[in-house]
């Protein structure tokens, strides 16, 4: 699949997100023919055939439905993908006392349950974050191109950061909203010892303790910690990008090779991550604690652990969803070259501000 990835983005006139499009000057070019039954021409001017590899039309349902699909795969493999470093995590934020450090949970686990036991939770985490992934992804293109039109060109521009942050908000609210089942079963099961060996004997268990309630009560908690979060992936790596290529990179994006671009993405996923797993991680905290304690509340909890222990496990945090934040990046901008979704250049200046300056 990944080898597919590469030989697209080879010979795509858009390698990167954020590469301006070129077209090659000698590219053949089709000449618009008329319609039958109409007078007119069906387009106004020639199309180079370069230019023809799109899918869809940017900006239509198709457009969002496959960046949607780029978020199911973005990020239900990579969540899948660090399920043993997540589960260490959350046991170091609920039990302090057994768990040490990072190391030590990792040689625990493994010496109290095998190393089978280092994948507990991996179904749930698939699930629930593929879904996300959907919402996340897919909403947050729909809410970038939607806000865009009604503050207008100029605007959009002027104050892109605000839009990023706006719109990965609105599209996170409705992420969490199908995340926070899986996510419920997933911390039971990582962190109460016999509770469930996997989602199948978590479900019905669940409901049995505490009804519905038991997979939406970290709902509050999970909005707290996940729209911060993806408000810095989306806004800090976007601008992130933007700096490298400015201040960084030696030379033009258009002249970096597909492996420098690589790079430059895979570094501004990962600063964008280290931003994220900080300005998140209490309220992360929080909701392995509120959903391994039965009938406690967010702000219970909160109080019983003080500010200090709301930043237990931190750094296999950092780690992991620096990782993940690189790895999703990479993943959605290969889907999207693979299934030839429209992939715009970076934000220009409208020539209407252009002119105003002058």
């Amino acid at each position: 699949m990944f080898s597919s990835f590469f030989e697209t983005a080879r010979n795509s006139p858009f390698r990167t997100p954020l590469t301006a499009a070129r077209c090659d000057a000698a590219a053949p070019v089709v000449d618009p023919q008329p319609v039958e039954g109409r007078q007119i021409a069906a387009a106004a001017a020639a199309v180079p055939v370069a230019n023809q590899q799109d899918s869809c039309e940017f900006g239509s349902t198709k457009y969002f439905a496959l960046c949607g699909i780029g978020g199911i795969l973005s990020c239900g493999t990579t969540h899948t993908f660090v399920v043993p470093l997540d589960l260490v995590k959350c046991r170091l934020q609920v039990d302090q006392a057994k768990y040490k450090n990072l190391f030590h949970g990792f040689k625990v686990t493994v010496a109290e349950e095998g190393a089978r036991g280092l994948a507990k939770g991996w179904f749930p985490t698939l699930l629930g974050y593929s879904a996300q992934g959907l919402c996340k992804f897919g909403l947050y293109e729909l809410f970038k191109v939607k806000y865009a039109d009604i503050i207008g060109e100029e605007n959009a521009y002027l104050y892109r950061t605000s839009l990023y942050l706006a719109a990965s908000a609105s599209a996170e609210f409705f992420a969490d909203i199908a995340l926070s089942p899986f996510e419920a079963a997933k911390v039971k099961i990582q962190t109460i010892p016999g509770f469930a060996n996997n989602f199948r004997e978590a479900v019905p268990k669940m409901l049995k303790d505490e009804g519905i309630n038991a997979f939406y009560k970290g709902l509050v908690p999970l909005w707290m910690r996940q729209i911060p979060y993806t408000m810095m992936k989306f806004a800090c790596f976007e601008r992130t990008v933007e700096l490298l290529y400015k201040y960084v990179v030696p030379k033009p994006r258009a002249e970096c090779t597909k492996g420098e671009q690589l790079v430059v993405t895979f570094a501004a996923g990962y600063i964008a991550g280290v931003f994220c797993a900080v300005v998140s991680h209490p309220a992360d905290v929080v909701v392995s604690k509120l959903n391994q304690s039965k009938g406690a509340s967010a702000v219970s909890v909160a109080k019983s652990l003080g500010f200090s222990g709301m930043w237990n496990g931190l750094t296999p945090r950092i780690i992991m969803i620096g990782t993940l934040t690189a790895l999703q990046w990479f993943i959605y901008d290969g889907v999207k070259v693979a299934l030839g979704i429209p992939r715009p250049p970076p934000p220009e200046m409208p020539a209407s501000l252009k002119a105003k300056q002058h």
